[in-house]
């Protein structure tokens, strides 16, 4: 796909979400045109894999006649096999087109004359049910739970709702979403965009499970260097898992995906998102609960880990963690009200020996005591485990402009000596309201990690000992000096410029009094 065709395919979706735009705010018609797109997606594919095994029947999938005996023998035999294989069932009739072609009368696109919402409905739940049994029930269960299609914010009348729904099916059914061509993502790289789109315009709540492209770009290609293939990588607080799925693109296979995430509707969406990616079912395991209070992968370890947990959030700090193996070699919990140090003492926990994990933070963690600076000294004296420290743009996160960086940790550090520090603040492009990495500034933190190059004013290389003298302050400015000496200043030349400058004035006053006197006015002066 060119990238032409992939923003004419970026415009349509983004129309077809705005017919829902004035109805409610960006993060509820969110889940409805997601959720649509899932349901076409889960359609389209059910029924090419269907196609493949009617096949040498001669039989299209569409066609099978579900009320004769013939036809329910066709449809036990692929529900078998795509249970097994997809992890879920469609009958021909529930298929996404077939229901928007019954909603639509066929005179006229933007109009809908058949009555499709309580069969819509009673989809939607029959794909959950279909996997109830199943390997793929817990990744299934009440994945459109956040699609009400009786909420009054979609119409005030049951009617006015179904009108609205089926102008949104039958304009998305008319878009071919390529799912044939297995070398293409399209889907996915549209149902990326569509979330980037709702981050940015639903401000901190969006923010909060979208991290930017290109700093998910960054996070997976430091956890993945050296990579070629990963046995398993873990986001312990995925959000809509597109950070998982940068690390994918980074490496030719990726055995097994991992996250958590808090909250319902987001979790709902990352299990979308891997589907909609083709991560098989058996592949990820992607679960619903609070990280740090009630960890869900509890003895596993993950050969890359990835994270950008909500900035210095609240936790309970509950004295029973200083039991806790996450938290107990360290002496000191996280603050209450700053939980940034929390979540990197559990992913160093599930991080395998020859592992690398990547954090986004807050710059407070580089500087901050107490309890912090106890954690940051047994991470780096103690354990030798930090690798790099990345500045990076203030800014560059939607619903907040602070500075941030990006720690790396390595329990196998090849440089067990030295810390690598990268300044990449000053490199971005303005986007409208927003500060955005550009390719060039990724390829430049990247390659500095890589090489672990000193690049005057951006980089430098700093031994342990010289933190240890510095009681472990990682503030970024103390150790790669981005001063910049001004210009020295001529004052002879400027008492010259003045003196003309004055020169200049008396003149003008002389023509402007000349002026005032010929046309019989007084002077302003």
């Amino acid at each position: 796909m060119s990238e032409d065709q992939k923003r004419v395919l970026e415009q349509q979706l983004w129309n077809i979400a705005n017919t829902l735009r004035g109805k409610m705010n960006a993060d509820e018609f969110r889940d409805y045109i997601l959720g649509f797109i899932f349901y076409k997606y889960l359609s389209e594919k059910i029924e090419i894999y269907a196609n493949s095994i009617l096949e040498q029947d001669g039989i299209a999938y569409k066609d099978i006649k579900e009320d004769t005996e013939d036809g329910l023998e066709y449809l036990m035999a692929v529900k078998e096999e795509a249970l097994g294989k997809l992890g879920y069932f469609l009958r021909p009739s529930e298929l996404f087109r077939e229901v928007a072609k019954r909603g639509n009368n066929g005179s006229d696109e933007d109009s809908a004359s058949n009555f499709i919402l309580e069969e819509l409905q009673r989809i939607l739940i029959n794909i959950q049910l279909s996997t109830m049994g199943t390997e793929s029930e817990e990744d299934f269960d009440n994945l459109f739970e956040d699609m009400d299609l009786t909420s009054s914010k979609l119409g005030k009348t049951p009617e006015l709702r179904n009108e609205l729904i089926t102008k949104v099916l039958i304009h998305l059914d008319k878009i071919d979403f390529k799912l044939e061509d297995t070398e293409l993502d399209v889907l996915g790289d549209a149902y990326e965009y569509l979330i980037s789109q709702f981050a940015s315009g639903a401000g901190k709540k969006a923010g909060e499970f979208y991290t930017p492209q290109q700093v998910s770009m960054v996070l997976a290609k430091l956890v993945t260097t050296g990579k070629e293939k990963l046995r398993s990588v873990y986001d312990p607080t995925c959000g809509s898992g597109s950070l998982l799925l940068r690390v994918a693109k980074e490496v030719k296979d990726v055995s097994s995906f991992y996250g958590q995430e808090r909250n319902p509707t987001t979790y709902n969406l990352a299990r979308m998102n891997m589907i909609l990616h083709d991560v098989h079912y058996r592949k990820f395991d992607i679960k619903n609960e609070d990280t740090l209070e009630h960890p869900q992968h509890v003895d596993l370890q993950f050969e890359a880990i990835v994270a950008n947990p909500p900035f210095s959030a609240h936790w309970s700090a509950n004295p029973l963690f200083l039991t806790d193996d996450r938290f107990s070699q360290y002496g000191r919990l996280a603050p209450a009200t700053k939980a940034d140090f929390a979540f990197v003492q559990h992913m160093i926990h599930h991080l395998a020996e020859n592992g690398s994990m990547a954090i986004v933070l807050p710059h407070g963690v580089l500087f901050r005591g107490g309890a912090e600076l106890q954690i940051r000294r047994f991470l780096i004296e103690e354990k030798n485990y930090l690798d790099a420290v990345i500045g990076l743009p203030s800014n560059i996160f939607y619903g907040t402009g602070i500075p941030t960086c990006i720690l790396v940790f390595k329990k196998c550090r090849e440089n067990p000596n030295d810390i690598l520090f990268i300044d990449a603040s000053r490199d971005f492009e303005k986007v409208k309201t927003q500060n955005a990495l550009r390719n060039e500034d990724v390829e430049k933190i990247i390659s500095t990690y890589r090489s672990r190059a000193e690049i005057e004013k951006y980089s430098k290389v700093i031994s342990t000992k010289s933190l240890a003298n510095n009681d472990f302050n990682l503030n970024i400015p103390r150790y790669v000096d981005t001063f910049q000496a001004e210009e020295k200043i001529d004052v002879n030349s400027i008492a010259i410029e003045l003196r003309k400058l004055e020169k200049d004035m008396i003149n003008t006053d002389i023509e402007l009094a000349a002026f005032c006197e010929e046309l019989g006015i007084e002077k302003p002066f």
